[in-house]
Protein backbone atom coordinates (compact mmCIF):
# COMPACT_ATOMS: atom_id res chain seq x y z
CA UNK A 1 0.00 0.00 0.00
CA UNK A 2 1.13 3.43 -0.54
CA UNK A 3 0.10 6.50 1.21
CA UNK A 4 -0.11 9.84 -1.01
CA UNK A 5 -0.03 13.13 1.36
CA UNK A 6 -1.48 16.21 -0.31
CA UNK A 7 -0.74 20.01 0.78
CA UNK A 8 1.47 22.89 -0.29
CA UNK A 9 1.70 23.74 3.13
CA UNK A 10 3.26 19.55 4.12
CA UNK A 11 5.52 20.69 1.85
CA UNK A 12 6.64 23.93 2.94
CA UNK A 13 6.99 22.87 6.13
CA UNK A 14 4.48 24.93 7.40
CA UNK A 15 2.02 22.20 8.76
CA UNK A 16 4.12 18.78 10.32
CA UNK A 17 2.95 15.96 8.64
CA UNK A 18 1.41 13.62 11.48
CA UNK A 19 -1.14 12.29 9.25
CA UNK A 20 2.00 10.23 7.75
CA UNK A 21 3.43 8.78 11.06
CA UNK A 22 -0.26 7.68 12.31
CA UNK A 23 -1.51 5.96 9.07
CA UNK A 24 2.08 4.01 9.46
CA UNK A 25 1.47 2.89 12.58
CA UNK A 26 -2.58 2.16 12.65
CA UNK A 27 -1.90 0.12 9.04
CA UNK A 28 1.18 -1.62 10.76
CA UNK A 29 -1.02 -2.59 13.78
CA UNK A 30 -3.61 -4.09 11.58
CA UNK A 31 -1.32 -6.28 9.59
CA UNK A 32 -0.52 -4.08 6.59
CA UNK A 33 2.66 -3.22 4.88
CA UNK A 34 3.22 0.48 3.63
CA UNK A 35 5.69 0.09 1.13
CA UNK A 36 6.07 4.27 0.20
CA UNK A 37 4.70 7.54 0.93
CA UNK A 38 4.74 10.60 -1.05
CA UNK A 39 3.57 14.04 -0.26
CA UNK A 40 2.28 16.30 -3.69
CA UNK A 41 1.88 20.11 -3.37
CA UNK A 42 -2.13 21.09 -4.50
CA UNK A 43 -1.58 20.73 -7.96
CA UNK A 44 -4.02 18.82 -10.28
CA UNK A 45 -1.17 17.68 -12.67
CA UNK A 46 1.06 16.66 -9.07
CA UNK A 47 -1.70 14.78 -7.68
CA UNK A 48 -2.58 12.62 -10.76
CA UNK A 49 0.78 11.92 -11.61
CA UNK A 50 1.36 10.37 -7.66
CA UNK A 51 -1.66 8.40 -8.26
CA UNK A 52 -0.46 7.02 -11.85
CA UNK A 53 2.83 6.28 -10.42
CA UNK A 54 1.42 4.87 -6.95
CA UNK A 55 -0.75 2.86 -8.92
CA UNK A 56 2.11 1.24 -10.98
CA UNK A 57 3.34 -0.23 -7.98
CA UNK A 58 0.70 -1.24 -5.91
CA UNK A 59 -3.51 -2.07 -5.65
CA UNK A 60 -4.01 -0.25 -3.10
CA UNK A 61 -3.42 3.48 -2.37
CA UNK A 62 -4.63 5.81 0.72
CA UNK A 63 -5.21 9.64 0.07
CA UNK A 64 -5.52 12.26 2.04
CA UNK A 65 -6.19 15.84 2.34
CA UNK A 66 -7.68 18.26 -0.59
CA UNK A 67 -11.14 17.82 0.13
CA UNK A 68 -12.16 20.67 1.65
CA UNK A 69 -14.33 23.51 0.17
CA UNK A 70 -11.99 25.96 -1.11
CA UNK A 71 -10.38 26.33 -4.32
CA UNK A 72 -7.08 24.84 -3.88
CA UNK A 73 -9.18 21.55 -2.60
CA UNK A 74 -9.42 19.79 -6.02
CA UNK A 75 -8.96 16.57 -5.28
CA UNK A 76 -12.04 15.08 -6.27
CA UNK A 77 -12.08 16.79 -9.51
CA UNK A 78 -8.63 14.80 -10.51
CA UNK A 79 -10.17 11.47 -9.03
CA UNK A 80 -13.23 12.16 -11.18
CA UNK A 81 -10.82 13.02 -14.45
CA UNK A 82 -8.63 9.59 -13.53
CA UNK A 83 -11.00 7.12 -12.79
CA UNK A 84 -13.52 8.41 -15.50
CA UNK A 85 -16.22 9.08 -13.13
CA UNK A 86 -18.40 12.40 -12.71
CA UNK A 87 -19.39 14.82 -9.45
CA UNK A 88 -22.73 13.63 -8.47
CA UNK A 89 -24.62 14.88 -5.02
CA UNK A 90 -24.73 12.75 -2.38
CA UNK A 91 -28.09 13.63 -0.78
CA UNK A 92 -26.82 11.94 2.86
CA UNK A 93 -23.71 14.18 2.94
CA UNK A 94 -25.78 17.06 1.90
CA UNK A 95 -28.08 16.56 4.88
CA UNK A 96 -24.84 15.79 7.14
CA UNK A 97 -23.62 19.39 5.94
CA UNK A 98 -26.58 21.21 6.35
CA UNK A 99 -27.28 19.93 9.55
CA UNK A 100 -23.63 21.27 10.76
CA UNK A 101 -24.30 24.11 9.60
CA UNK A 102 -27.89 24.73 11.19
CA UNK A 103 -26.48 23.50 14.75
CA UNK A 104 -23.83 26.64 14.10
CA UNK A 105 -26.43 29.06 13.13
CA UNK A 106 -24.56 29.62 9.97
CA UNK A 107 -26.23 29.97 6.10
CA UNK A 108 -25.09 27.33 4.06
CA UNK A 109 -23.76 28.62 1.23
CA UNK A 110 -23.26 27.01 -2.56
CA UNK A 111 -19.49 26.49 -1.94
CA UNK A 112 -20.43 24.40 1.10
CA UNK A 113 -22.98 22.39 -0.54
CA UNK A 114 -20.29 21.30 -2.74
CA UNK A 115 -18.90 19.46 0.27
CA UNK A 116 -21.90 16.89 -1.03
CA UNK A 117 -20.14 16.15 -4.36
CA UNK A 118 -18.70 13.13 -4.75
CA UNK A 119 -17.21 10.76 -7.32
CA UNK A 120 -20.23 8.61 -8.98
CA UNK A 121 -19.94 5.08 -7.71
CA UNK A 122 -17.59 5.33 -5.14
CA UNK A 123 -18.15 4.60 -1.48
CA UNK A 124 -19.18 7.50 0.80
CA UNK A 125 -17.16 7.02 4.43
CA UNK A 126 -19.54 9.25 6.62
CA UNK A 127 -17.23 12.10 8.28
CA UNK A 128 -19.06 12.40 11.37
CA UNK A 129 -16.52 14.92 12.56
CA UNK A 130 -16.18 17.42 9.59
CA UNK A 131 -17.86 18.26 6.18
CA UNK A 132 -15.84 16.22 3.72
CA UNK A 133 -16.33 12.84 3.36
CA UNK A 134 -14.21 9.91 2.82
CA UNK A 135 -14.29 8.00 -0.26
CA UNK A 136 -13.42 4.58 -1.71
CA UNK A 137 -13.60 3.91 -4.78
CA UNK A 138 -13.05 0.29 -6.38
CA UNK A 139 -12.03 -0.06 -10.17
CA UNK A 140 -10.23 -2.81 -11.91
CA UNK A 141 -9.08 -4.71 -8.64
CA UNK A 142 -7.33 -1.42 -7.01
CA UNK A 143 -8.86 0.45 -4.30
CA UNK A 144 -8.29 4.32 -3.79
CA UNK A 145 -9.13 5.87 -0.04
CA UNK A 146 -10.13 9.03 0.01
CA UNK A 147 -9.64 10.99 3.52
CA UNK A 148 -9.52 14.82 5.03
CA UNK A 149 -6.60 15.82 5.44
CA UNK A 150 -7.20 17.59 9.21
CA UNK A 151 -5.76 15.07 11.58
CA UNK A 152 -8.39 14.32 13.65
CA UNK A 153 -11.29 13.91 11.11
CA UNK A 154 -8.53 11.51 9.09
CA UNK A 155 -7.74 9.36 12.46
CA UNK A 156 -11.33 8.51 12.99
CA UNK A 157 -12.49 7.45 9.24
CA UNK A 158 -9.28 5.39 9.04
CA UNK A 159 -9.55 3.65 12.41
CA UNK A 160 -14.13 3.17 12.07
CA UNK A 161 -14.69 3.18 8.21
CA UNK A 162 -11.37 2.37 6.08
CA UNK A 163 -9.44 -0.12 8.36
CA UNK A 164 -12.45 -2.31 9.01
CA UNK A 165 -12.80 -2.62 4.95
CA UNK A 166 -9.60 -3.17 4.17
CA UNK A 167 -9.65 -5.83 6.82
CA UNK A 168 -12.58 -7.34 5.54
CA UNK A 169 -11.75 -7.31 1.96
CA UNK A 170 -7.83 -9.07 3.00
CA UNK A 171 -7.65 -12.50 4.06
CA UNK A 172 -4.64 -13.54 3.87
CA UNK A 173 -4.72 -12.28 7.24
CA UNK A 174 -0.61 -11.01 6.62
CA UNK A 175 0.83 -10.06 10.47
CA UNK A 176 3.12 -7.32 10.96
CA UNK A 177 4.93 -7.16 14.91
CA UNK A 178 7.13 -4.75 16.28
CA UNK A 179 9.00 -4.22 19.55
CA UNK A 180 11.18 -1.78 20.59
CA UNK A 181 14.47 -1.52 23.20
CA UNK A 182 15.73 1.67 23.52
CA UNK A 183 19.81 2.06 24.16
CA UNK A 184 21.96 4.75 25.33
CA UNK A 185 25.56 5.54 26.62
CA UNK A 186 26.75 4.12 23.32
CA UNK A 187 27.14 5.54 19.91
CA UNK A 188 25.04 4.25 16.69
CA UNK A 189 28.23 3.03 15.08
CA UNK A 190 29.26 1.36 18.03
CA UNK A 191 26.05 -0.07 18.61
CA UNK A 192 25.93 -1.69 15.08
CA UNK A 193 29.20 -3.16 15.85
CA UNK A 194 28.03 -4.85 18.83
CA UNK A 195 24.95 -6.11 17.01
CA UNK A 196 26.24 -7.20 13.89
CA UNK A 197 26.40 -11.24 15.21
CA UNK A 198 22.76 -11.09 16.01
CA UNK A 199 21.63 -9.28 12.90
CA UNK A 200 23.63 -12.19 11.10
CA UNK A 201 21.20 -14.59 12.70
CA UNK A 202 17.93 -13.29 11.94
CA UNK A 203 15.38 -15.45 10.71
CA UNK A 204 13.65 -14.45 7.32
CA UNK A 205 11.13 -11.45 7.63
CA UNK A 206 12.88 -9.86 10.47
CA UNK A 207 14.32 -6.76 10.43
CA UNK A 208 16.35 -4.16 12.71
CA UNK A 209 16.07 -0.67 12.39
CA UNK A 210 18.11 2.18 14.20
CA UNK A 211 16.25 4.91 15.12
CA UNK A 212 18.23 7.51 17.17
CA UNK A 213 17.32 10.76 18.72
CA UNK A 214 19.65 12.91 21.12
CA UNK A 215 20.96 10.63 23.72
CA UNK A 216 19.32 7.84 22.58
CA UNK A 217 19.04 4.90 19.92
CA UNK A 218 15.96 3.01 19.50
CA UNK A 219 16.29 -0.93 18.45
CA UNK A 220 13.12 -1.69 16.37
CA UNK A 221 12.71 -5.27 15.70
CA UNK A 222 10.12 -6.02 12.83
CA UNK A 223 8.59 -9.50 12.21
CA UNK A 224 6.44 -10.27 8.87
CA UNK A 225 4.36 -13.66 8.43
CA UNK A 226 1.28 -14.90 7.95
CA UNK A 227 1.04 -16.99 10.83
CA UNK A 228 0.39 -14.49 13.97
CA UNK A 229 1.07 -17.01 16.55
CA UNK A 230 3.84 -18.38 15.56
CA UNK A 231 5.27 -14.80 14.39
CA UNK A 232 5.09 -13.27 18.29
CA UNK A 233 6.65 -16.63 19.52
CA UNK A 234 9.27 -15.90 17.60
CA UNK A 235 9.67 -12.08 17.92
CA UNK A 236 9.37 -13.16 22.02
CA UNK A 237 12.78 -15.32 21.59
CA UNK A 238 14.35 -12.99 19.21
CA UNK A 239 13.51 -9.97 21.26
CA UNK A 240 14.90 -11.85 24.37
CA UNK A 241 18.05 -11.86 22.82
CA UNK A 242 18.36 -8.83 21.21
CA UNK A 243 18.09 -7.75 25.22
CA UNK A 244 20.72 -9.96 26.09
CA UNK A 245 23.18 -8.79 22.61
CA UNK A 246 22.71 -5.41 24.12
CA UNK A 247 23.31 -5.47 27.43
CA UNK A 248 24.35 -2.80 29.88
CA UNK A 249 23.22 -0.44 26.89
CA UNK A 250 19.73 -1.25 27.14
CA UNK A 251 17.82 0.78 29.63
CA UNK A 252 13.85 -0.44 28.57
CA UNK A 253 11.95 -2.29 26.31
CA UNK A 254 8.94 -0.02 26.39
CA UNK A 255 8.39 2.39 23.38
CA UNK A 256 8.35 5.48 25.51
CA UNK A 257 10.25 8.89 25.59
CA UNK A 258 13.01 9.27 28.55
CA UNK A 259 10.48 11.63 30.18
CA UNK A 260 8.28 9.03 30.65
CA UNK A 261 10.39 6.22 31.26
CA UNK A 262 11.84 8.84 34.36
CA UNK A 263 8.25 9.19 35.54
CA UNK A 264 7.08 5.63 35.96
CA UNK A 265 9.98 5.10 37.91
CA UNK A 266 9.53 8.31 39.74
CA UNK A 267 6.04 6.46 40.40
CA UNK A 268 6.81 3.86 41.60
CA UNK A 269 9.51 4.86 44.25
CA UNK A 270 7.08 7.80 44.90
CA UNK A 271 9.58 10.45 45.14
CA UNK A 272 9.91 13.49 43.46
CA UNK A 273 12.05 15.75 41.42
CA UNK A 274 12.38 19.58 40.96
CA UNK A 275 15.19 21.41 37.83
CA UNK A 276 17.40 24.04 38.75
CA UNK A 277 18.72 24.83 34.74
CA UNK A 278 20.62 27.38 33.28
CA UNK A 279 21.83 26.71 29.60
CA UNK A 280 18.15 24.19 29.01
CA UNK A 281 16.56 27.48 30.22
CA UNK A 282 13.76 25.16 31.58
CA UNK A 283 13.70 22.21 28.56
CA UNK A 284 13.95 19.51 31.22
CA UNK A 285 11.27 20.53 33.36
CA UNK A 286 9.00 21.22 29.80
CA UNK A 287 9.79 17.08 29.36
CA UNK A 288 9.59 16.29 32.51
CA UNK A 289 6.17 17.89 32.55
CA UNK A 290 4.47 16.80 28.91
CA UNK A 291 3.84 13.40 30.76
CA UNK A 292 0.57 13.17 32.45
CA UNK A 293 0.41 12.93 35.69
CA UNK A 294 3.83 14.35 36.32
CA UNK A 295 1.93 16.46 39.08
CA UNK A 296 2.45 13.21 40.74
CA UNK A 297 6.51 13.72 40.89
CA UNK A 298 7.56 16.86 39.26
CA UNK A 299 7.56 19.80 41.91
CA UNK A 300 8.80 22.69 40.43
CA UNK A 301 11.70 24.25 38.28
CA UNK A 302 14.47 27.49 38.60
CA UNK A 303 15.60 29.05 35.43
CA UNK A 304 18.61 30.57 37.29
CA UNK A 305 20.19 31.91 33.80
CA UNK A 306 22.02 34.66 35.48
CA UNK A 307 25.15 34.55 37.57
CA UNK A 308 23.24 37.24 40.39
CA UNK A 309 19.78 34.81 39.82
CA UNK A 310 22.26 31.54 40.71
CA UNK A 311 23.47 33.34 43.47
CA UNK A 312 20.72 34.99 45.18
CA UNK A 313 17.99 32.31 45.10
CA UNK A 314 19.89 29.47 44.51
CA UNK A 315 22.97 30.27 46.95
CA UNK A 316 25.23 29.23 44.67
CA UNK A 317 28.24 30.39 46.22
CA UNK A 318 30.04 33.40 45.07
CA UNK A 319 33.45 32.18 45.57
CA UNK A 320 32.43 28.87 42.79
CA UNK A 321 31.02 31.81 39.90
CA UNK A 322 34.01 33.86 40.63
CA UNK A 323 36.89 31.12 40.46
CA UNK A 324 35.09 28.16 38.79
CA UNK A 325 33.13 29.92 36.47
CA UNK A 326 28.78 29.64 35.75
CA UNK A 327 30.14 26.14 33.60
CA UNK A 328 31.72 24.17 36.15
CA UNK A 329 30.84 21.45 37.93
CA UNK A 330 31.51 23.34 41.60
CA UNK A 331 28.39 25.81 41.10
CA UNK A 332 26.31 22.87 39.15
CA UNK A 333 26.79 21.09 41.79
CA UNK A 334 25.70 23.89 44.09
CA UNK A 335 23.02 24.21 42.04
CA UNK A 336 21.49 20.65 42.16
CA UNK A 337 21.75 20.94 46.05
CA UNK A 338 20.21 24.02 46.83
CA UNK A 339 17.74 23.21 44.07
CA UNK A 340 16.88 19.49 46.36
CA UNK A 341 16.97 22.10 49.49
CA UNK A 342 14.84 24.42 48.00
CA UNK A 343 11.69 22.67 46.71
CA UNK A 344 11.99 19.82 49.08
CA UNK A 345 12.67 17.23 46.73
CA UNK A 346 14.21 13.70 46.64
CA UNK A 347 15.88 14.48 43.60
CA UNK A 348 17.11 17.32 42.22
CA UNK A 349 18.56 17.80 38.47
CA UNK A 350 20.76 20.97 37.31
CA UNK A 351 22.71 21.77 33.76
CA UNK A 352 24.66 25.10 32.98
CA UNK A 353 26.93 24.76 30.08
CA UNK A 354 27.70 26.58 26.92
CA UNK A 355 24.88 26.79 24.13
CA UNK A 356 25.64 29.33 21.69
CA UNK A 357 26.52 30.40 19.06
CA UNK A 358 28.53 32.82 20.75
CA UNK A 359 30.29 32.69 24.36
CA UNK A 360 32.37 29.58 24.24
CA UNK A 361 36.28 30.32 24.89
CA UNK A 362 39.06 27.11 24.41
CA UNK A 363 39.10 25.56 27.22
CA UNK A 364 34.96 25.91 27.78
CA UNK A 365 34.33 25.89 23.80
CA UNK A 366 30.69 26.05 22.65
CA UNK A 367 28.66 22.67 23.13
CA UNK A 368 30.17 22.37 26.99
CA UNK A 369 27.76 21.36 29.44
CA UNK A 370 27.58 20.13 32.84
CA UNK A 371 25.09 18.36 34.30
CA UNK A 372 24.78 17.35 38.01
CA UNK A 373 21.92 15.19 39.75
CA UNK A 374 21.68 15.49 43.22
CA UNK A 375 19.76 12.15 45.71
CA UNK A 376 19.29 12.18 49.25
CA UNK A 377 22.73 9.89 49.51
CA UNK A 378 24.80 11.91 46.80
CA UNK A 379 25.74 13.83 44.23
CA UNK A 380 26.45 12.73 40.41
CA UNK A 381 28.37 15.02 37.81
CA UNK A 382 29.04 14.63 34.58
CA UNK A 383 30.90 17.13 32.17
CA UNK A 384 29.61 16.74 28.50
CA UNK A 385 31.01 17.96 24.81
CA UNK A 386 28.16 18.00 22.41
CA UNK A 387 30.32 19.87 20.06
CA UNK A 388 29.33 23.09 18.11
CA UNK A 389 28.13 22.21 14.96
CA UNK A 390 24.73 20.96 15.52
CA UNK A 391 23.27 24.32 16.71
CA UNK A 392 22.09 25.99 19.43
CA UNK A 393 19.06 23.67 19.96
CA UNK A 394 20.31 20.64 19.21
CA UNK A 395 22.88 21.24 22.29
CA UNK A 396 20.05 21.95 24.31
CA UNK A 397 18.14 18.83 23.51
CA UNK A 398 20.94 16.88 23.87
CA UNK A 399 21.78 18.12 27.03
CA UNK A 400 18.02 18.38 28.33
CA UNK A 401 18.17 14.36 27.23
CA UNK A 402 21.33 13.68 28.97
CA UNK A 403 20.26 15.03 32.22
CA UNK A 404 17.18 13.07 32.16
CA UNK A 405 18.79 9.74 31.39
CA UNK A 406 21.65 10.93 34.29
CA UNK A 407 18.43 10.88 36.70
CA UNK A 408 17.17 7.42 35.67
CA UNK A 409 20.57 6.16 36.17
CA UNK A 410 20.18 7.28 39.55
CA UNK A 411 17.15 6.76 40.19
CA UNK A 412 17.29 3.22 39.14
CA UNK A 413 20.50 2.95 41.92
CA UNK A 414 17.92 2.91 44.32
CA UNK A 415 15.66 0.76 43.57
CA UNK A 416 18.56 -1.80 43.63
Amino acid sequence: MILINIGDELLIGQVVNTNAAYVGRQLSAAGFELTGVVTVGDSGDAIRAALEEAFRHTDTVLMTGGLGPTKDDITKKVVCDLFHRELVMDEAVLKHVTDIFAARGMALTETNREQALVPSGCTVLTNVLGTAPGLWLEEGGKVLIVLPGVPFEMERLLDEEALPRLKERDTRHHAILYKVLQCTNITESGLSDLLEPYEQQLPAGFKLAYLPVPGIIRLRLTAQGDNKERLAALMDEQFAKLKEAAGSYAFTDEDLPMQAVVGKLLVKTGRKVATAESCTGGRIANLLTSVPGSSRYFEGSMVSYSNEVKRDLLNVREDNLKRRGAVSEEVVSDMALNAMGLFDVDYAVATSGIAGPDGGTEQKPVGTVWIAVATPTRLATNLFHFGSRTGRAQIVERAAHAALNMLRIEIEKDLR
